[in-house]
C-alpha cells in the first residue's frame, strides 16, 4: 500500500510516548481508525461507526519525530458493513525509506441519523 497516497500523515511527538520512549500502540490505533473512518464515510456517503478491529500486529516501533503515514483500502462490503485494511508506515526524519509498523482490518457499519444501520448505496 505504501505506493499510494496516504490517507493521513503525521509526526509522532513526545506526548504520544510510553515510559520507555516508544509511541503508544493506542496512538497508532487511533490514527488508523481515523484513516479507516475517512474511507468508510466516503463509501457510506454518510456516517459510519467502527464495530470491530481484527488482528492488529505491531511489527516495528515508532519513535519520537518519525513521520507516520496511514494507507488504506476497502477490502469488502456487506449490506451495511465495510471492511478496510489499514497499514501504518514510519519514516525517520533524516531518512528516505519507510518501514511498515502495523496493520489491521477495521469493520465499519453505515449508520443513519438515528444511529441505526442503513444499507450501503448499491447493496442488495
Amino acid at each position: 500500500m505504501s505506493d499510494h497516497d496516504p490517507i493521513i500523515r503525521t509526526v509522532a511527538m513526545p506526548a504520544d510516548t510510553n515510559p520507555a520512549g516508544d509511541i503508544f500502540g493506542g496512538w497508532l490505533m487511533a490514527h488508523m481508525d481515523l484513516a479507516a473512518g475517512s474511507l468508510a464515510t466516503r463509501r457510506a456517503k454518510g456516517r459510519a461507526a467502527t464495530v470491530a478491529v481484527e488482528a492488529m500486529s505491531f511489527l516495528n516501533p515508532v519513535l519520537v519525530g518519525d513521520e507516520v503515514s496511514f494507507y488504506g483500502a476497502i477490502v469488502g462490503t456487506g449490506r451495511t458493513s465495510i471492511r478496510i485494511r489499514i497499514e501504518a508506515w514510519r519514516r525517520a526524519r533524516h531518512e528516505e525509506h519507510s518501514i511498515k509498523v502495523t496493520e489491521a482490518i477495521f469493520t465499519f457499519v453505515a449508520i443513519g441519523s438515528d444511529r441505526r444501520p442503513v444499507p450501503l448505496e448499491g447493496s442488495i
